[in-house]
């Protein structure tokens, strides 16, 4: 298994000789407009540039999973590059319908027994955010567990809050890695939409045995939470072996 941070919660897996290209935001730095009731008005997104060309990225990509179709996820760049027969892998009916409207033709709706190419892909559950008016605003997210008898189970957990579902998947599923969004973004008077250091300390302790990888973090305006200070609070609780705080463009063979 190799994992590439790419930018944000962009990233390439490449697992079981397949790779997948997960929730591609392909624009150039200071394409869109800074995200509605949030900090950093004044920077446009995303706040970095890619670290390696859309060609490289893109190169022998198998598939791509979209956990969900806000902008810094699957943006206007990547709709217009990806192949339009290329297999797109999206959490619902709602999703299949919008991306085909973007002229991609083979399209799947990924469920619990999901198999590509001998993976099996399982959608798991999220929340993006907390407290119903939060909920309602950023809508349906998911996660997608990786399994193939070759290689350590995977879960990527998508853009979600700690919440007593992820343990149960982390229990379910017993994955050795667990990718995590981990910027903690908020918006302004609702709060986290994403995890924040404490939520990924909830992670650890659910699963002590995993390594624990942080992307989705500094390269749009409503981040919070910097590399920085993840990775000295991973020090003062004692998990800094047990986390990767990537840097755009980092890979680690798993």
């Amino acid at each position: 298994m190799n994992i590439t941070q790419i930018r944000n919660a962009t990233i390439v897996v490449e697992y079981a000789n397949k790779k997948f290209l997960i929730d591609p935001m392909l624009a150039e730095k200071g394409t869109y407009p800074t995200f509605p009731e949030t900090i950093r008005q004044d920077l446009f997104n995303p706040l970095v540039s890619l670290p390696t060309s859309i060609d490289n990225i893109l190169d022998g990509v198998d598939a791509v999973i979209v956990t969900h179709l806000h902008l810094d996820h699957f943006d206007d760049v990547a709709k217009n590059v990806l192949p339009k027969n290329i297999k797109m892998i999206v959490q619902n009916e709602a999703d299949a319908k919008e991306v085909k409207a973007s002229g991609f033709k083979n399209v799947e709706v990924l469920q619990q027994d999901t198999v590509f190419e001998g993976i099996q892909l399982v959608k798991t559950k999220g929340e993006h955010g907390r407290g119903e008016e939060l909920l309602n605003l950023m809508g349906e997210v998911c996660g997608v567990v990786f399994k193939h008898p070759s290689e350590k189970v995977l879960y990527v957990v998508g853009d979600t809050v700690w919440y007593d579902a992820i343990e149960d998947e982390i229990h379910t599923h017993q994955p050795e890695i667990i990718v995590v969004n981990g910027g903690d973004n908020q918006r302004l008077e609702l709060g986290s939409l994403i995890m924040g250091k404490e939520d990924i300390y909830e992670v650890h302790k659910a699963a002590p045995y995993a390594k624990i990888i942080s992307v989705h973090m500094e390269a749009v305006n409503h981040w919070t939470l910097s590399r920085e200070e993840l990775k000295n609070f991973s020090k003062e609780k004692e998990f800094s072996s047990n986390i990767l705080v990537p840097e755009d463009g980092e890979s680690y063979k798993m």
